[in-house]
């Protein structure tokens, strides 16, 4: 199954635009093992969320045994549910070609975060694998972003031509964009270049982006396509024992608020 299809399926089913991001900080969690804090969260939420979203920055800082519960934690993930390795990979076409394969085809990532600055070589290792969904880092959400996201390239910013390029990439319909919900009025813009696309938008809770935007500016005609990521705002809202309990409330929480602003966004122009 293709990861759009597979990801429209259980947003249907699950009623959920909630991307949760399974970024374990053992300074923030509770007392537990990693791998169950995981799998955890997962038992509390699965009937919550679109998809759970791993940084592999959070499980590369624990040394060697990271990558054994990073691969126990995908493994864990019910099958219906997608998992997007959020991983920012971008580099020359050889090793492109080892970290998708890395991230498909061992680690069995149904999607992947990449990074545009090396080019379209770069990412077509990653495209390539048809069945895999693909987001390219377009508009960020850190500050720093303004950096280089917005300098002027031939008369528009260059999130914009990173837009207009992912779109010509898109030839297998597996092509994404990373757009964060701290610059709504640039989601939106988004939005428009590429009605179609899936979004992965973060930005949510602790970076302060505005949840009713992300839902209004990011989903396309059909209400869909904007997978909106969370990751501290549910996983550390309890650092006692009952924080599965106390995520499972806060996940919830957020897809009654993601609905709500659905419901009442307005109609496409």
């Amino acid at each position: 199954m293709k990861f759009t299809e597979k990801l429209l399926d259980i947003s249907r089913k699950n009623r959920s635009l909630l991307c949760i991001g399974l970024d374990p900080d053992p300074e923030l969690m509770p007392g537990v093992d990693i791998l169950q804090f995981n799998k955890a969260i997962i038992d509390a939420t699965r009937d919550l969320v679109c998809a759970y979203k791993p940084n592999l920055a959070f499980y590369e800082a624990l040394g060697t045994a990271g990558p054994a519960i990073l691969e126990k934690t995908i493994k864990y993930v019910p099958g219906d549910i997608p998992v997007i390795g959020d991983a920012k990979r971008g580099d020359i076409g050889n090793t492109a070609r080892a970290y998708a394969r890395a991230l498909f085809s061992v680690l069995g990532f149904d999607a992947a975060t990449v990074n545009p600055y090396l080019g379209f070589d770069s990412l077509e290792p990653f495209i390539s694998y048809q069945d895999k969904g693909v987001f390219v880092l377009c508009r960020t959400s850190n500050k720093g972003a303004l950096d280089f996201q917005d300098l002027n390239t031939d008369g528009r910013p260059l999130y914009e031509t990173v837009a207009h390029k992912a779109m010509e990439w898109n030839t297998h319909g597996n092509v994404g964009l990373v757009v964060g919900a701290t610059y709504p009025e640039e989601l939106k813009r988004v939005r428009s270049i590429c009605p179609e696309m899936c979004l992965l938008i973060p930005g949510i809770g602790a970076q302060g982006g505005d949840l009713a935007s992300a839902v209004n500016y990011g989903v396309d005609a059909r209400g869909e396509k904007a997978i909106i990521n969370v990751s501290r705002q549910v996983l550390y809202a309890s650092r006692e024992e009952d924080f599965a309990r106390a995520a499972r409330a806060a996940a919830e929480k957020l897809r009654k608020e993601i609905n709500f602003h659905l419901a009442s966004s307005p109609e496409p122009e």
